[in-house]
């Protein structure tokens, strides 16, 4: 071993041969009886007094955001609005605690469903419910088809495109009381649950059965599976477990009319005829509203290791990811990157800091994931000195105890928390290919230099993926930044051949532009669908794709 590599490991938290885990969740309710089924429901975090959105919570919002159709040039569709009737139906469906009316025409008191996590979208939503069955969700569905009242399903309200948020006065169904998980198989490993599920609280339950959840998210302690699936979400753990695409193995969901469709299959084999459920996988509550989920779930590794390395360039950044395919192979787990803007930003508002010494342009995060600690760290020693002898890697860090573990994660996991206090956040989730992931951060400081309405531009993501979070913050919201931003920064995706939307989705903020990524051709398919499957419109109006005649 060189003396190089005996430093990183020594230096910075060792090797010990622990099987800890990156997440150390708080302690879950009683475990499920051994035939591996269960029925207790996991505590949602999102409620009428305690919801996803606070005031002063995040700098973009340190006041109640103006309302979105004041801010967007979008008119309101053609539908009815609730009355005391409807107030009345719903009264008769669910539980009266669970039919919440604003104290205004404004959605005054609703602030936590009608205002987005980041702090950018408003909308003014009287009326939200909260069912807790499938059954509850059709009558409710049913009766607003009859009435053409628009609704906004809602799970978490974590999205980032204005997706999970009414824009005008939509009905808000929200899924935080479906939130059980009905079976855990011993034997195959699929989970079959409620969408209303919290990531983290399921991650805590599936460990106590030796398994995890395919899906990783900065936002596990609010974010809920219903709309992990319905936006497709990708997150830390895509480059080992690939997409919800795969992993999501049955899916049970309401359409606009109430009818309830059951694909809730949980053979991994069933080729009687289309997947159904790939249809609202990605859909973003535009076709049918996710009720329950069958999902394969891998074993939970019994060994983890975490690197934190430092690189000079961002051609080492590449190069390394490379070797990490190459030399880690099955146990590489996850390969992010972050530039020293972030380290920066992090310091300034959260004092988190990065765990080595030396400064660099770029760090990169690898965990490995595995079942042999012993055969996991020798590969990922072995790994670690060659590019340090090779000149990939300038310095680092590795630990396998979890609370170092935990404290590496946190640089990375944080960011987003950190750009939030620094300002107006203009926030941007692409893909490209990977030799260009970094040029479009470049371009972009190029572009705002010297501009006093912009204080830094950050990049970070998930290299494995080619995923990209590029952030851009000012002192506050200047339409002239924006329009400096858009239509250039789609321009220059489309014209890679990069997405405009990696792991966010297209929401209410993407919709105008989605021809960026997709072809006319492609954008009416999906224009078609959305009417065949929802004539009038109602679900999830003016977000995803604009329908000719529709909102």
């Amino acid at each position: 071993m060189s003396a190089q590599l005996r430093r990183v490991l020594l230096g910075g938290g060792g090797l010990a041969r622990s099987a800890g885990r990156r997440r150390t969740a708080a302690p879950a309710v009683n475990a499920c009886a051994a035939s591996g089924r269960c029925s207790m429901p996991l505590a949602a975090t999102a409620s009428a007094a305690v919801g996803p959105w606070r005031s002063g919570r995040r700098g973009n919002a340190n006041a109640v955001p103006p309302l979105t159709a004041e801010r967007y040039p979008i008119q309101r569709g053609d539908f009815a609005e609730v009355t005391d009737e409807d107030l009345a139906f719903f009264k008769s469906v669910l539980p009266e605690a669970d039919v919440l009316v604003a104290d205004d025409a404004e959605g005054g008191g609703l602030e936590a469903f009608n205002v987005d996590w980041l702090g950018t979208v408003r909308g003014r939503s009287r009326v939200v419910l909260r069912p807790r069955t499938t059954e509850q969700v059709s009558q409710v569905m049913r009766h607003c088809h009859q009435r053409k009242l628009a609704v906004c399903p809602q799970g978490g309200n974590t999205g980032l495109v204005g997706g999970s948020v009414p824009v005008f006065d939509e009905v808000v169904i929200s899924t935080n009381k479906m939130n059980t998980i009905i079976d855990i198989d011993d034997y195959t490993g699929i989970m079959t649950c409620e969408a209303g599920c919290v990531l983290e609280q399921v991650d805590a339950k599936l460990a106590e059965k030796g398994l995890r959840m395919p899906l990783d998210l900065g936002a596990k302690g609010s974010c809920q599976l219903g709309g992990n699936v319905a936006t497709n979400a990708g997150g830390l753990r895509l480059l080992r477990y690939g997409s919800l695409h795969g992993t999501v193995i049955g899916a049970e969901f309401v359409l606009a009319d109430g009818t309830i469709v059951d694909t809730l299959s949980k053979m991994r084999k069933d080729n009687t005829g289309s997947y159904l459920r790939q249809l609202v996988i990605g859909s973003e509550g535009t076709l049918g509203l996710i009720t329950k989920l069958a999902i394969a779930c891998p074993p939970l590794p019994k060994s983890e290791n975490v690197a934190f390395l430092a690189c000079s360039s961002f051609a080492a950044v590449l190069n390394l990811f490379k070797e990490a395919k190459a030399n880690l192979g099955e146990i590489l787990s996850a390969y992010e990157f972050l530039d020293s803007e972030c380290v920066s930003v992090l310091g300034k508002w959260t004092g988190v800091s990065s765990p080595l010494e030396s400064e660099a342009p770029f760090y990169v995060l690898i965990e490995t994931a595995g079942s042999d600690a012993a055969h996991d760290e020798e590969k990922l020693h072995r790994f670690l000195e060659q590019t340090m002898e090779n000149g990939l890697v300038d310095d680092g860090t590795v630990a396998s105890e979890p609370s170092k573990i935990r404290a590496i994660w946190d640089v990375r996991e944080r960011i987003t928390e950190a750009l939030k206090h620094d300002g107006y956040v203009y926030k941007y989730d692409i893909s490209l290919p990977l030799p260009k992931l970094y040029d479009v951060v470049e371009d972009t400081r190029k572009r705002f230099q010297g501009d006093d309405g912009v204080t830094r531009v950050v990049g970070f993501g998930h290299m494995g993926d080619g995923n990209l979070h590029l952030n851009i913050t000012g002192p506050e919201y200047k339409k002239d930044v924006m329009d400096s931003l858009e239509p250039w920064l789609w321009e220059w995706t489309s014209n890679v051949r990069g997405s405009i939307s990696a792991e966010h989705g297209i929401g209410f903020k993407k919709r105008d532009v989605i021809g960026f990524s997709k072809t006319a051709e492609a954008v009416e398919l999906m224009a078609t669908l959305k009417k065949t499957m929802d004539p009038q419109g109602i679900l999830n109006p003016y977000k995803m794709v604009q329908v000719p005649g529709g909102p």
